[in-house]
């Protein structure tokens, strides 16, 4: 059954998650959370979800994006994206480093913020070490959207919000991203949002 998904304002999401330690993530708790993440997650629908964004204080998020969510992208703007579909798994007490390379600007949404998007700078190339949903030891080498979704559900796990690192003059609701921003190219966009001196 899906759980309620917690929204902005609510102060679980503004905390440091706790850590998970390696034998409870076999137990039944855990395996019912994770379960119950995943099927929050996919109805919502979203690619990703962290356990704050649940009400629960613990340092796991699970991630899938599937096939069908990205039929009708057009591949110029796959491409682009570095968006390709990441099957089912979950990620406990992870370590994010960042690795060599660029910045990229895209837009993202949150389930805890639902109805608006912002451009959000995020690395291009992340390892994630973490622990998987069997608790064995698990070394992420990411980059493009797999690198952004890592990214912002560790966030949340430190009390983040993609709104603290947004591009605040790119903040939209999505019916207006829909009309406005969600066809163009990164380098348009900027264009669009720059403050003219």
């Amino acid at each position: 059954m899906p759980l309620k998904i917690v929204q902005v304002g609510e102060l679980v999401l503004r905390q440091q998650a706790g850590a998970v330690a390696p034998a409870e993530i076999k137990g039944r708790e855990m395996q019912n959370l994770i379960a119950a993440m995943r099927e929050t997650m996919l109805k919502a629908p979203g690619v990703g979800l962290a356990a704050p964004q649940i009400g629960v204080s613990v340092q796991i998020a699970v991630i899938e994006d599937k096939a069908e969510y990205i039929k009708d992208i057009p591949a110029d703007v796959l491409a682009e994206r570095e968006r390709k579909p990441i099957p089912f798994h979950a990620i406990v007490n992870p370590v994010l480093t960042v690795e060599e390379g660029e910045t990229r600007e895209f837009y993202e949404g949150c389930l805890s913020l639902p109805g608006f998007t912002a451009m959000v700078p995020r690395a291009a190339r992340v390892r994630v070490d973490c622990l998987d949903h069997r608790g064995e030891p698990k070394t992420i080498h990411a980059s493009g959207w797999y690198a952004r979704i890592l990214q912002h559900e560790i966030d949340h796990l430190q009390g983040r919000l993609y709104i603290d690192r947004m591009r605040s003059r790119t903040f939209s609701n999505v019916d207006n991203y829909n009309t406005i921003s969600k066809d163009r190219t990164v380098t348009q966009l900027r264009g669009l949002f720059e403050e003219k001196g």
